[in-house]
């Protein structure tokens, strides 16, 4: 997956690579381990839902889908590109997206309002919402993680990246201690090192066992993970990458364990 995020950035040189390396553990996790889903029946009313409220880490869910089959691995290096279904941020007419996501602090409220829904049609599919660090900023965010307690959503699970890092830098407002905040609001909550894939795989089958409350995964991500030059990157929002500098990149990736 990080190896078509590097092929999909390539094309316009630029984008979101930092967090969609950061976070290619979890999705790879949530997609090929824990999700119920089927890439041949997108719109099965009983799927698992994976919501990504960072519309703007589009290009780790491009990766994802694609490697699950749901559009070609050709179509990649159009990310970006006028017309073409792989955007920098999310689109709803993409299959396999879920909500339109990139209006920061909306994606939780949203995975409430589904999760509730799927209750009252006593239905067992569940809700995995991502949502960033950056989004614990917004006031939307906490009135959902509010609700979901209340409604004891345990069909709900929150997967907050913790990367320390927002458009123009590193996070300013101080947001610590996160994983006792959700606790607060009522939630099952673990904390872990989203780079670490068997700790990401554990912690999605703890939280398929909570009952009674919403769960919360706080995952402790680096930016640019794989990718040394990147993971050094202090700007690492958005990235822009020179033409002759992406072989070297990719030689990068492929000499990570």
């Amino acid at each position: 997956m990080r190896n078509h995020m590097l092929v999909m950035a390539r094309g316009p040189g630029q984008g979101y690579i930092g967090q969609g390396l950061g976070i290619a553990d979890v999705l790879a996790a949530i997609y090929f381990h824990e999700l119920r889903w089927s890439p041949e029946n997108l719109t099965d009313p009983n799927r698992d839902r994976f919501l990504l409220s960072t519309g703007h880490y589009s290009i780790a869910l491009w990766a994802a889908l694609a490697e699950a089959g749901i559009f070609p691995l050709e179509e990649l290096p159009t990310y970006g590109a006028d017309d073409s279904r792989l955007q920098m941020s999310t689109l709803d007419t993409t299959p396999g997206v879920e909500i339109i996501g990139g209006s920061l602090g909306h994606g939780l409220g949203q995975g409430v309002g589904m999760a509730l829904g799927l209750r009252l049609q006593n239905s067992s599919a569940r809700i995995f919402c991502e949502l960033s660090d950056g989004e614990l900023q917004e006031g939307s965010t906490w009135e959902a993680a509010m609700a979901g307690s209340n409604f004891r959503l345990d069909n709900l699970v929150a997967l907050i990246d913790c990367n320390g890092i927002q458009a123009d830098g590193a996070i300013v407002i101080d947001i610590e201690p996160v994983a006792d905040k959700w606790r607060a609001f009522g939630w099952q909550v673990q904390e872990i090192d989203g780079n670490d894939m068997a700790a990401v795989v554990a912690a999605l089958e703890q939280a398929r066992a909570t009952e009674g409350r919403p769960h919360a995964i706080v995952l402790r991500t680096k930016p640019g993970k794989g990718v040394p030059t990147l993971e050094q990157r202090e700007k690492a929002h958005f990235v822009r990458v020179e033409p002759e500098e992406w072989d070297a990149l990719i030689l990068e990736l492929e000499g990570q364990p």
